[in-house]
Formats: C-alpha cells, structure tokens, sequence
C-alpha cells in the first residue's frame, strides 16, 4: 500500500489538471462514503470535481459513477449529484446496482415479480421488462398472504397472471411483507394463491446489490440489501431444506457490474472525441463493504488479467477456443478477442466511509470478520480485499492518479 501526499494547499489551489501527453485512463468513483454522506457531500468532492472539469463543465477524462444503490432512477440520480457535486453529471455517466439487467433480454418478457422501494414499476420498464408485477400488487391481489398488519389488509381481489422471475432490486421498507410474499412465490412455482407445492429448483431470481451494510448520517453502519438476502436465504432453506439458487447477482462485487461500468467508460471516451481506447481504470471506493468495494474493482482487474492472457494464448495457438475466465460469474461479453479492454483496474481505497486506518489494520488481521460480510456465493480471496493505493479522500484519490499517469497540474 502506498500513499502520494499532495504539496498542493487546496485551501487556496484555483488550479486544474492537465495531462502533457494524450490521457488513457478512465475514473469509476462509488458514491456513499466517498462523494457522499447520505445527502451530504464530503467536503473534498466539490473541489475533487471542479478540478476534472474545464471552464466549459465538460469532463477531461470519462467519468462514471457506480453505486450498489438501486431505488432510483439513473436521471433522478445524476440530478442529485448534479446539484450537490455542482458539475453537471448526465444520466449515462450513472450505473446503478441494477444498470446491468438491461442486457438480460432473456427475462424482459417474462412476467417478473419486483421487489425494493421507490419507483420499482418505473425502474423496471426503463430497464426492458414488460409484464411486471409489483410487491404491492401482489398483495393486494392475494389480500390473505400479508397479515401482520391487519389494518393494510385491502378488500379487492385482483387477478394476476403467474410470475415467471423474481426480480430484487434492493433492500424494501417492509420487510416482513416482502419477505413473506417473495417466499409465497418462490414455493407454489409463481402462483401464490395456490397451496404450498415446493419446486426445486424454483423460479428464476436475480437480485442487485449484494452490500451487507452502508454508511449514511448515522454513527454506525445500517443494514443494506446484502442483509436482506441473508433474511430470505436462511427462511428458505429453513422451510425447504434447499438452498436459494440465484439466476444472477448484479452490483458490486460481481465482474458482469464492472464490465457493464468499462462499456459506459468507453461511451464516455467516444462522447470526448478519443480515437485511443482507456487502457487503465481507476476505481475510488470507500469500505463501507470490505467485500464489495476494494474486492469488485480488483476481481475485475483479475478478470481483465485473465482475459488478456486468454488472448495472447488464443493468438499463439492461431485460433481455437480461448480459456475460460474462472471468476465468480460470468461476464458480460465474450472479450477475449476484444483489444480495447483495459489492462487493468486499479483500486482507490479513501477513508470517509466506515473503516479507518487503523480499523482496515484490524480486519486484515481477521480475515474471517471481513469474508462474513461478503455474500454466500462469492469465495473469498483475502488478497482482493487490498487497495492498490490508500489516501484520506476523493481529491487524494484523483492526484494520486493523475500521478500515476504522469499528468501535471497548471
């Protein structure tokens, strides 16, 4: 780990980036912990981004936001950064946990069941899925299936076609309904008013954002839709005996998230008048989730080793079948033939999320208190857990990379 400290005084610096030669590289920051505190802005944001744009508010590298968070859309989302980065942030330049599933044109006909809160029926249509089902249509098509709260209990009964696919977007504002209905679903084969007929395997489920805990105002972590997961997991298997078979998991860490962020970096490249692909990544993270943040960008830097030897290997046999990726899903595209992949994906560990120095010190010396907060499916690698570079916050973060890529400032 290393650490670039800044002779610049940002209190009094009105300067701006500049690179002597043509840039290559492209930044993928995370939001809570590192550019936020739940609405807040950390206070080196602002300055952080008034430096990666010119006096025209266009951006000198391409710039994506990727966040596990999933109750929104994309336009709501860059608007809220827009106003509280005070940069202009557009709708492309934001992946959301549940971005990806615009590629899993397989379900988008399906008749899915969608679970999480705020706009889910809205989210879902933007992202290609046509029959769609909400929690609360479900509940109120079925009013005898949610009876904790007796006073919510509707009257009319609504017919529904059966659910094919359940969709989990993020962690909802009741639980014990969702969980209920979801499990409901999941046992009569997607039709919750029949009895109990347990199918194994059930129905297709994917689920987005995969983090245990996130940092907002509060002093201490609150539970995130990783703790959800966990809720359902164990509840099936209790009442089944099986495990809960995941269709995809989508987020941070997964590689199909990253490949997903690389395609928008190129986009963003193209937008900016680049003739030269991005050759390296940098992704800034707090550890609000040791197996999220830090763990993602550098599966995916393993990814990307993998498949540039995959290439080099395929080109020395002249052809044939390139050696699979051995990660923990499978990407979003076949790339081994594709040369404008990045080398490499570096990580940006800052401290404004919940872990400090001396915290991060502690969970290396536990390698069991950090792989707990990683999901059931994804094996750990305590060495994924390491940041290529450490520094206090975003505009360290951004100086260590301009660093790195021999840019100056002026």
């Amino acid at each position: 780990l290393s650490r670039y400290e800044s002779p610049c005084d940002y209190s009094l610096c009105s300067c701006r980036w500049r690179c002597t030669g043509h840039a290559s590289f492209g930044l993928l920051f995370d939001i809570d912990g590192v550019l936020l505190r739940g609405r807040t802005p950390i206070p080196a944001a602002k300055q952080c981004f008034r430096n990666l744009v010119d006096k025209n508010g266009k951006y000198k590298v391409p710039v994506v936001f990727v966040t596990n968070a999933g109750n929104s859309l994309r336009q709501s989302k860059a608007e809220q950064l827009s106003h509280l980065l005070e940069v202009e942030v557009s709708p492309e330049q934001v992946m959301l946990s549940h971005s990806p599933l615009k590629i899993f044109t397989q379900f988008h006909n399906m008749c899915v069941l969608v679970s999480g809160q705020g706009p889910v029926l809205e989210v879902a249509n933007n992202l290609g899925f046509q029959k769609v089902i909400t929690i609360d249509m479900l509940r109120e098509a079925h009013p005898l299936l949610d009876v904790v709260d007796h006073n919510r209990r509707p009257k009319d009964i609504v017919n529904l076609p059966p659910i094919e696919a359940v969709i989990l977007f993020g962690e909802p504002i009741r639980w014990e309904t969702n969980l209920q209905l979801i499990t409901d679903v999941l046992l009569t084969n997607g039709r919750p008013g029949n009895p109990m007929t347990n199918p194994y395997p059930h129905i297709p489920v994917l689920a987005c954002n995969m983090d245990l805990l996130w940092m907002a105002e509060a002093k201490n972590p609150r539970f995130g839709h990783g703790m959800f997961l966990v809720c359902l997991e164990s509840m099936y298997k209790k009442i089944t005996g099986h495990e809960l078979k995941y269709e995809a998991l989508i987020g941070k860490p997964s590689v199909v998230t990253y490949n997903y962020a690389e395609l928008l970096v190129r986009q963003q490249a193209e937008n900016l008048g680049w003739s030269e692909p991005v050759r390296r990544l940098y992704k800034t993270d707090s550890d609000d989730n040791p197996m999220a943040d830090i763990y993602g960008a550098n599966l995916y830097n393993r990814y990307l080793q993998a498949s540039h030897r995959a290439r080099l290997q395929l080109q020395a046999r002249g052809g044939g079948d390139p050696v699979p990726f051995s990660g923990q899903d499978v990407p979003l595209r076949s790339s081994f033939s594709d040369d404008r992949l990045p080398e490499a994906c570096i990580s940006i560990l800052v401290c404004t999320g919940v872990y400090s120095r001396e915290q991060q010190d502690l969970l290396n010396d536990h390698e069991h208190v950090v792989a707990e907060h990683g999901h059931r499916d994804f094996l750990f690698d305590h060495n994924l857990t390491q940041a290529s570079f450490v520094v206090q916050d975003v505009r360290e973060a951004v100086e260590q990379v301009f660093k790195q890529e021999g840019c100056e400032l002026s």
